[in-house]
């Protein structure tokens, strides 16, 4: 690492091509991430400011797209984030229909997220205690 804070969130090149596309359609993004059941664990891609969030909500990051003026906010729901705070997400795209509400729908691919834990470095820069620590030997 060179210091800085490992990022959260990141994107596939096709999640960041699908994004320029929505963006032309419907202007600023955002994403929230809930963990409920069904659609609700996909990351939902909504114009942004037309999902409300809160303090029940944490931003992981924003999204830079090359060639989309502004960054894209990724939320999650804080309750969803205390079970994936040590994983590191990237926002990707796969063939099949997300959800009605999120905007991809219509375009025939979801949004899908691949995750991965984060080391034991990233997580001493992010500030996270691992919550397992195996004895030694």
């Amino acid at each position: 690492m060179d210091g800085t804070r490992p990022s959260r969130v990141e994107l596939t090149g096709e999640a960041a091509d699908l994004l320029r596309r929505l963006t032309a359609q419907h202007g600023p993004l955002m994403f929230h991430q809930s963990g409920g059941c069904c659609d609700g664990s996909a990351p939902m891609c909504y114009p942004a400011n037309e999902f409300v969030t809160s303090d029940a909500d944490v931003l992981l990051g924003a999204l830079v797209v090359p060639d989309v003026p502004d960054a894209v906010p990724f939320w999650m729901s804080r309750a969803q984030y205390e079970y994936w705070k040590h994983t590191h997400l990237t926002v990707d795209v796969v063939p099949g229909r997300g959800s009605g509400f999120s905007v991809e729908a219509p375009e025939g691919v979801r949004f899908l997220i691949r995750s991965r834990l984060f080391t034991e470095t990233e997580l001493h820069a992010l500030g996270i205690v691992p919550t397992l620590q195996l004895p030694a030997g």
